[in-house]
């Protein structure tokens, strides 16, 4: 019983740790710590690579945002790769291209998915920085020199926008969605400003130097977190500019979210396969991050699972365990209560956060399977834009 009682509370401070810990010691180390600035130079050659499949609701007012920047027309590229659309993306595209050069299109007759798009895209690139972006996510009038401008100190290798999340509603799970994204900046700014030891950037929008560019693996799921940790292996930092502005409508719908969820997960642990030996790196705050930031959030569904379980058998000795117990099972409660006021159109955001915890959980759970099971292709339909309209 006091073994079981060691890895109980093991178990406990590993889940807090993640969740709570890590997050607080990076806030008191990073207290005194300036956000980071820096000098800007002379505009750099930049090229925006921008992979699209059937973005015809969102990809006009993506070229408008990146036409409205203050970064100059003749310093820029944008490459845009449509993985066979059959919307009007091409048609879209084509009318923005002919009235600006810069603006190249790139068709591909059969679907490659996002990963192979971007792998072909980057080679075609002629610039020392490039910009990854989605479709949905639109630029701020400074993004690009915000994203540009570290690039100045020659150890930057990558640099994440500051991600800003729009059209919440209270029906569906776009606030706890958004409240653990504005989290998740935090975090890895403070990462930055410590270490430089960001792990992973928003995929949505990002800048790196192409010359640290390591092709994705073809049926690689999450491309920008392994995109981050080549940077990382090799040398350079990677960091979050709070400067650099982005705008993403934040998905709303517990299924089609949850669903992403997994497709995420899954690319989780195929990284975590191939950067396993980060935890035992001895660049500075590396391992400490991958471990407590990553390692430990992705594995926490297990431990939930062996904490259950062995929470059952110390139930059965103590009232205390016993009591526990029972407030974890209360949880399931709490949850099969917020689907039933949901359907009658009654949203408690206490609640709601709750089921957003612990669908995230399952779609790691879900994840860790699949990838263990084997991914064969990256392609993936993307998730509804536009959802809190």
């Amino acid at each position: 019983m006091i073994v079981l009682q060691i890895v109980f509370w093991c178990i406990v401070l590993l889940v807090f740790h993640t969740y709570i810990g890590f997050p607080l010691i990076l806030q008191i180390l990073s207290r005194k710590k300036q956000n980071i600035s820096f000098e800007k130079k002379d505009f750099q050659f930049v090229t925006i690579i921008m992979p699209l499949y059937n973005e015809e609701s969102v990809i006009a007012e993506k070229l408008d945002s990146i036409l409205q920047t203050d970064y100059p027309q003749d310093k820029l590229y944008v490459l845009i790769g449509s993985d066979n659309s059959t919307d009007r993306t091409n048609e879209i595209v084509r009318e923005y291209a002919e009235k600006y050069p810069f603006i190249t299109l790139y068709v591909f007759d059969k679907r490659q998915g996002k990963i192979n798009i971007i792998n072909r895209l980057v080679k075609k690139a002629s610039t020392d920085i490039v910009v990854f972006s989605d479709a949905n996510v639109m630029f701020d009038k400074n993004t690009i020199k915000e994203l540009v401008s570290p690039f100045v100190l020659p150890e930057i290798g990558l640099v994440d926008s500051n991600m800003q999340n729009i059209g919440l509603k209270s029906d569906g799970i776009s606030i706890p969605e958004k409240t653990y994204i504005s989290r998740e900046v935090k975090i890895k700014q403070a990462e930055s400003i410590l270490w430089g030891t960001m792990m992973g950037p928003f995929g949505g929008c990002f800048a790196m130097r192409k010359s640290l560019y390591k092709s994705v693996p073809q049926n690689f799921l999450v491309d920008d977190f392994y995109i981050c940790m080549q940077v990382l292996q090799q040398g350079k930092k990677a960091i979050n500019n709070i400067n650099a502005l982005a705008f993403e409508d934040v998905s709303n719908n517990l299924a089609d979210e949850f669903h992403r969820k997994i497709r995420i997960a899954t690319g989780n642990f195929q990284n975590l396969h191939v950067f396993k030996h980060f935890l035992l790196s001895s660049q500075k705050g590396l391992a400490f991050c991958f471990f407590s930031h990553k390692v430990l959030r992705w594995i926490t569904p297990i431990l939930l699972v062996v904490y259950y379980l062995i929470n059952i058998i110390l139930a059965f000795y103590s009232g205390f365990y016993a009591l526990l117990f029972a407030l974890f099972n209360l949880l399931f409660v709490l949850i099969l209560l917020d689907f039933i006021l949901k359907r009658h159109h009654h949203h408690f955001l206490f609640l709601r956060c709750i089921t957003h915890f612990f669908s995230m959980n399952l779609a790691l759970l879900i994840g860790m399977c699949r990838a263990i099971k084997g991914v064969k292709s990256s392609i993936w339909q993307p998730t509804a834009r536009h959802q809190a309209k």
